[in-house]
């Protein structure tokens, strides 16, 4: 019942904004060479659906998982490290709040130096700018760990790695899924930024093309699909993370 009443206040929502959509376009409050009216957006969306902007979103959709993916790995390990060891800690955090306050713009013209402009280097910029939620979450998982528990552990003889399959990771998943949900909408939009200065394939490129040829239903159209891939690509992650965390719940 629950989620079906969510569902309804979604539908709503949505109901309302096309509806204040429409009524913009209708009325010409704005322009339509500048906001095209909702059947516009739609009718290019499946125009482009039927060319090449799947394959464009497609290739998008690729590099932000590979990114991500790359990035949640080097965090979660990397967190670990840095939440259970204190001389790794006093290392590199240092280090650490020294590069995290760096936009990932900033280091594009670094990655097309070392990659050229090639997919490697939309890859090596999404993975740095969407390692550091994920990264920060898992520090902050391992270094809260119960200190009875590390007592026990230690008690119990454990070792190292034993403590953090048993104890520290089950004790940092929330926080590790909290940091990778927010990771990966970092990542869907350092893919479309990278995209659009690199001139790679993607849907960034794709909406930047239709903004230099005034298609305003076009650029919609990839809006529409970047909103889409944000909201299943969140879905699916929160359907993960309730079926990994259903032990707490118990």
């Amino acid at each position: 019942m629950r989620a079906v009443r969510e569902l309804a206040v979604a539908l709503t929502g949505l109901g309302i904004v096309l509806l204040v959509w429409w009524a913009v376009t209708e009325t010409g409050l704005i322009s339509r060479a500048f906001l095209p009216s909702p059947d516009a957006a739609l009718a290019a969306l499946q125009r482009g659906l039927a060319r090449d902007l799947l394959a464009q979103t497609g290739a998008t959709v690729i590099l932000m998982f590979q990114g991500w993916l790359l990035a949640s790995l080097v965090a979660i390990i990397l967190g670990a490290l840095i939440g259970l060891n204190q001389t790794a800690r006093e290392t590199l955090e240092p280090l650490l709040e020294f590069i995290r306050p760096l936009p990932a713009s900033a280091i594009i013209p670094i990655a097309i130096a070392v990659f050229g402009l090639t997919p490697g280097m939309v890859l090596s910029v999404v993975a740095f700018g969407s390692l550091w939620p994920t990264l920060l979450a898992t520090v902050h998982g391992f270094k809260s760990v119960e200190p009875r528990l590390v007592e026990v552990s230690r008690a119990l003889g454990l070792s190292r790695l034993s403590f953090v399959w048993k104890i520290g990771l089950p004790n940092a998943v929330p926080d590790v899924l909290a940091g990778m949900r927010l990771s990966l909408t970092v990542a869907l939009i350092l893919a479309i930024v990278t995209e659009m200065l690199a001139g790679q394939q993607g849907l960034g490129t794709a909406i930047l093309l239709a903004g230099r040829s005034f298609r305003a239903a076009d650029i919609f159209a990839g809006l529409i699909l970047l909103g889409l891939i944000g909201l299943i690509s969140n879905l699916v992650l929160e359907a993960i993370e309730q079926r990994l965390l259903r032990w707490r719940a118990a």
